[in-house]
């Protein structure tokens, strides 16, 4: 970044997307959560075993200081009983690393809620990890597994030399033990993100595209969806290296759906810091904008969170642009008239 950008600070990032925009194009939807919760995410802190150019909660193996306390991992599990959402989303980072990931799959599972472990694959290699691929299908977790393309050069670029046959090994050790062949008690999702600044689209060509591709390796999975690259942390950093930060927030807001905004995940998705704040997603979470009404996981209630207003941002822009964005994919269906793929900056560095 330039030196008067630090990505480490979020009120810098937040200063600069407000700059990117003049001020009658700023994001300005009145959102406002909905009355029950459907998603409770936890991001058990940002230690990875990767290093990914494009991600952003600047995640890698110099973050284990951010591990989610076990105070914390305390609260949460008294949370998920407490709050009883359909869906429990365990996210990082890679989340797995976070020795007490397993308590809360089994607290989940126990309540009978839906488990999702947010994965980037490779850590399924890891040889502390080789029993992981088998456990998770015991219990019945959701895998959402990301992989950036169906080309091996594309992904390398985006997450570092070799991630294309770690992930396709990764994968193959997910349809061993029963993922990615229709069961509903295994689910394997792949999510995607464009190359570049460029708004997400994903038609069902380019689904078929994939399982053409993976069937080539051996190889199943059960849906594709898609994430728009954030502009923050260190993609933020390469659009400010090149020059692009501005243009890409105007093909953004040029995108902008409105259709969008009734499926956005911030509505009926609650986003747990590894501090126990509160946050309304994961982006949020990462630009220091927690809930209006302060509260931790050790005391919210839904009621605290039914009807509250959600903070936005310029960076709201990146969910609503074309088909929309969100953890769970696309929200509505593309604009009339979209220009989908009009790249700003080129193909990110590894």
């Amino acid at each position: 970044m330039t030196a008067s950008l630090d990505r480490a600070d979020p009120a810098a990032q937040r200063r600069r997307l407000t700059a990117a925009l003049p001020p009658a194009l700023a994001f300005n939807a009145p959102l406002r959560r909905a009355a029950a919760l459907r998603v409770l995410q936890i991001n058990l802190g940002r230690l990875c075993n990767m290093r990914c150019s494009h991600c952003h909660v600047d995640a890698g193996p110099h973050q284990g200081a951010s591990q989610m306390t076990d105070a914390v991992v305390d609260d949460c599990l008294a949370a998920i009983e407490r709050l009883r959402p359909a869906v429990v989303d365990l996210t990082g980072g890679a989340p797995e690393l976070h020795p007490r990931f397993r308590d809360l799959v089994r607290q989940a599972r126990r309540l009978d809620c839906h488990v999702i472990d947010r994965c980037n694959l490779t850590v399924l290699l890891l040889p502390t990890l080789d029993d992981l691929a088998g456990w998770l299908a015991a219990q019945g977790v959701e895998v959402v597994a990301s992989l950036p393309a169906d080309d091996p050069d594309a992904t390398d670029a985006q997450r570092g030399e070799g991630t294309w046959a770690a992930s396709l090994e990764a994968l193959r050790r997910l349809n061993a033990v029963g993922y990615g062949h229709g069961d509903p008690a295994k689910p394997l999702t792949l999510m995607s993100n464009p190359s570049g600044a460029t708004v997400q689209r994903l038609t069902p060509c380019d689904e078929q595209r994939w399982r053409q591709r993976l069937a080539t390796e051996g190889l199943r999975f059960d849906r594709l969806i898609g994430l728009t690259n954030m502009p923050i942390a260190r993609f933020l950093e390469q659009l400010e290296a090149t020059g692009s930060t501005d243009r890409y927030l105007a093909l953004l807001q040029q995108q902008h759906n409105p259709a969008s905004l009734c499926g956005l995940m911030c509505r009926d998705t609650l986003s747990v810091a590894a501090d126990g704040s509160l946050h309304d997603c994961d982006f949020n979470q990462m630009l220091d904008l927690p809930l209006g009404r302060p509260a931790t996981i050790a005391t919210v209630t839904i009621d605290d969170l039914a009807g509250q207003a959600i903070r936005t941002g310029n960076h709201c822009y990146g969910c609503t642009a074309g088909q929309g964005s969100s953890c769970a994919g696309a929200t509505s269906p593309a604009a009339a008239g979209d220009v989908m793929h009009d790249p700003v900056v080129g193909e990110p560095a590894p």
